[in-house]
C-alpha cells in the first residue's frame, strides 16, 4: 500500500486494542490519531463523518475508511496474508471465528462504556453496575475456557496466534480493570505466552501515547 493507515482509537478501547496487535503481527506500519471515549470525542462531528456509529476503531485506507475490529483484523489477514490469524482448514477456521464471536458479540457489548453510562442513566449506582460488568466478563470467559479445554499448546489454538488470541488478551485485560476472574489456568498461560510477543506488548494500553490513569 502507498498510502499511510490510519488507525482511530483510544488506548484503553479493547476493540482498538485488538486492531493493534494485529497489525503488529502483521508488520503493517500506521499513525495513530486518538479519541477520548470517556469526553465522548468519539461523538464529534469530524469523526462521524468517518464512522457514524460514532465507535472505534476505524481504520482509514487507501480505499476508504473501515470500521468494526473483526471486519478490520480480517482485512488486514488478506491485505497481508503471513502470519495468518485464522487456520486453513474450513472447520478450524469456523471454531476460531466462533471463540471471536464469543467475546466481541457476547461479552463484549455488554460492559463496554456506552452500556455501563446507559445503565447508570437507568438509576443503577456505580457498584451495581460494576457488578454488571464483572458478571458477564465472568460468565463469558468462563465459557471461552471451556470452548478451547481440548485444545493444547501455548495459544488459543494450538502452536499459532490467531485472532482467538487477538481478541483474548484485550477482553482479559478489561476483566482486570473491572475486577473480574482471571484465574482460568488455560486463558491465563495463553495469555502469558502472547505477552510476551513483541506485537502483543506494543499493543498494551499503557504503551499507548493517549495513555492515562
Amino acid at each position: 500500500m502507498t498510502e499511510e493507515l490510519v488507525l482511530h482509537g483510544f488506548f484503553r478501547s479493547s476493540a482498538s486494542y485488538r486492531v493493534r496487535i494485529a497489525l503488529g503481527l502483521k508488520g503493517i506500519s500506521y499513525r495513530d490519531a486518538f479519541h477520548n471515549l470517556r469526553k465522548d470525542a468519539q461523538k464529534a462531528p469530524a469523526y462521524l463523518s468517518l464512522n457514524p456509529q460514532g465507535l472505534v476503531p476505524a481504520l482509514e485506507t487507501a480505499g476508504g475508511v473501515l470500521t468494526q475490529s473483526l471486519a478490520i483484523c480480517e482485512y488486514l489477514d488478506e491485505i497481508q496474508p503471513v502470519p495468518p490469524l485464522l487456520p486453513a482448514d474450513p472447520f478450524e477456521r469456523a471454531r476460531v471465528r466462533a471463540f471471536v464471536l464469543a467475546i466481541a458479540c457476547e461479552i463484549h457489548p455488554l460492559q463496554n462504556l456506552g452500556t455501563l453510562r446507559h445503565l447508570r442513566a437507568l438509576g443503577i449506582d456505580a457498584e451495581g453496575v460494576n457488578e454488571w460488568a464483572r458478571s458477564v466478563i465472568d460468565t463469558g470467559l468462563e465459557a471461552c475456557s471451556r470452548l478451547i479445554a481440548d485444545q493444547g499448546g501455548p495459544y488459543c489454538f494450538g502452536d499459532a496466534v490467531t485472532l482467538a488470541d487477538v481478541c483474548l488478551v484485550p477482553q482479559l485485560a478489561n476483566a482486570r480493570r473491572f475486577g473480574a476472574r482471571t484465574d482460568w489456568p488455560r486463558l491465563a498461560e495463553i495469555e502469558a505466552n502472547c505477552l510476551a510477543l513483541p506485537a502483543f506488548q506494543r499493543a498494551r494500553p499503557d504503551a499507548q501515547g493517549d495513555a492515562v490513569e
